[in-house]
């Protein structure tokens, strides 16, 4: 049993990514607080803005919104999430999401289990304007 208190990480403490579109705030993951099963964040996405279509190929992906008005994309389907909706992505399903509201979203994630290695826990499948091409995903064995 472990008798250190656990990590209390605020959302200012991750670094913004928005590589992908979006701002995405990985907050609970092995190097902010040792988590070893998953990790969780927070996308922060503008009106009008996306996260680029992507799959994990080891996780499944789950969403809660916490405000604003999303459609997702899953596997081309288009569907609507909004406030104080849940979604859980399976392993491989590619997706999208699009803030199609007039104010900001906030989305919480949490990814499970982890990639052997991080660089092989997130597929791109498009470009965006903040990214080049998709970066090839390389052999684990």
């Amino acid at each position: 049993m472990t008798t250190e208190i656990p990590r209390v990480v605020h959302v200012d403490d991750a670094p913004p990514n928005t590589r992908r579109g979006g701002d995405l705030r990985a907050m609970l993951t092995p190097t902010l607080c040792g988590a070893t099963s998953g990790f969780m964040g927070l996308a922060i996405v503008k009106p009008g803005d996306r996260i680029a279509e992507h799959y994990h190929p080891y996780s499944e992906e789950f969403v809660f919104v916490v405000c604003g008005d999303l459609e997702v994309d899953l596997d081309g389907t288009p569907q609507r999430l909004t406030a104080d909706q849940g979604l859980m992505i399976p392993v491989g399903m590619r997706h999208r999401f699009r803030n199609v509201g007039s104010t900001e979203a906030r989305l919480v994630f949490h990814l499970g289990p982890l990639a052997p290695r991080p660089e092989l826990g997130h597929v791109d499948t498009e470009e965006t304007s903040q990214a080049g091409p998709p970066e090839p995903v390389k052999a684990t064995r």
